[in-house]
This record gives structure tokens, sequence and C-alpha cells, in this order.
């Protein structure tokens, strides 16, 4: 897993320790030292540690004019007993919302697993953004994930599912993955209410 680094081809368009909106502003990076663990396997030191000790994740494009963020994550999401969710959101999402986010584009590919408990901070996510037309698309999970995000009814708060799973994010510059997922957003809209 060390050797799984964060998307780096969007730096010249943005960089979280850079942004002064961001929960990362500030943040040093080692290129050597590898402190960071999921279990017993040490991470890449370019991930940024939000409060979980198994998951973590890179803010790679925020866009505060258009309201959007696109963020990749790596480890186990484990609601269950760690509640990754209520760090998530209350570490990273709130103070993006606080900054005028209401689009998240999460990138989950490097999710190995995920662990459900209620829903709770999921429906609060959800009502925070709704009211300004915002959403949360999640990337590219495995399929058992989606499963158990489905078996919980997450999909009323969150979009995934195979249409968000065979996108090649990475071919999109930041600008065009949000129109891109914006337009499934919309597809699913307009599905539900037929």
């Amino acid at each position: 897993m060390h050797d799984i680094e964060p998307y780096y081809k969007w730096r010249d368009y943005y960089v979280s320790a850079e942004d002064e909106h961001s929960p990362f502003y500030g943040c040093i990076y080692s290129e050597f030292a590898f402190t960071n663990r999921i279990y017993n396997y040490y991470i890449h030191p370019q991930w940024d540690e939000f409060g979980s000790a198994t998951l973590y994740m890179k803010i790679l494009y925020t866009d505060y004019e258009k309201g959007f963020v696109v963020f990749e994550l790596i480890g186990e999401w484990n609601d269950c007993i760690t509640n990754d969710i209520m760090l998530l959101k209350r570490n990273i999402a709130d103070p993006l919302i606080a900054s005028g986010i209401s689009k998240f584009i999460l990138i989950g590919e490097n999710v190995l697993n995920y662990h459900s408990s209620d829903d709770c901070y999921y429906e609060e996510w959800y009502e925070d953004i709704s009211e300004r037309d915002g959403w949360i698309a999640l990337l590219n999970i495995r399929d058992h994930i989606a499963d158990e995000m489905r078996s919980v009814l997450l999909h009323h708060f969150v979009r995934f599912g195979d249409q968000y799973n065979q996108f090649n994010w990475r071919k999109h510059n930041p600008q065009n993955l949000y129109k891109a997922v914006s337009q499934l957003v919309e597809m699913d809209s307009n599905k539900l209410a037929g």
C-alpha cells in the first residue's frame, strides 16, 4: 500500500495545502518518511489524515465558485467501530460546506472495505447541501462496498452504483469531471422523479 499515491496530475490546478479554506491548509508532507498506517501497512506520506485510524484522503481539487470538491480515499471505511463518517462529516465536509461547497465527488477505488452503522451523518450531510441543490457522488467503489451501502439504504443520500463505478475519471480535468458527474446525477434525479 505504501506505493499507492494520491492522484497528482491535477497539482497544476490545485494544492489543498495552499488553499486557506482547505482543512489541510499549511500541511507539510515528507516524500520519504512513512508514518501513517492502515493496520500494519504503511501508506504513502502524501495521504492526509482526518481523524480515522483506517481511512485517509486527499483533496484533489476544489472550486469554490462552482461549489464542488473532488477527493480520493484509501483504506477501510469503518462507520461501525470508528465512526469514520462522523469524522469525515465534521472534519472535512463541514468546513467545506461553510466555504460554499455543496457538491462532493468522492473517489473510492482504493477503499478496500466498508462497515456500516446507522445513516445519521449521511442524512445530515445530505440535508446540509440539498437546499443548495447539492449532492454526494461516490465513484468507482468495489461491488461488495456498494452492496453493503445499499443494504443500509445509503443510496438515499449518496449517489453510487454501476453508472458511477465505470468512470474513467483520470482522463478528465477537474472541470470536465464535474460536468460529467453532474450529468449522471441529473439523469439519476430525472429517473427518480419519472
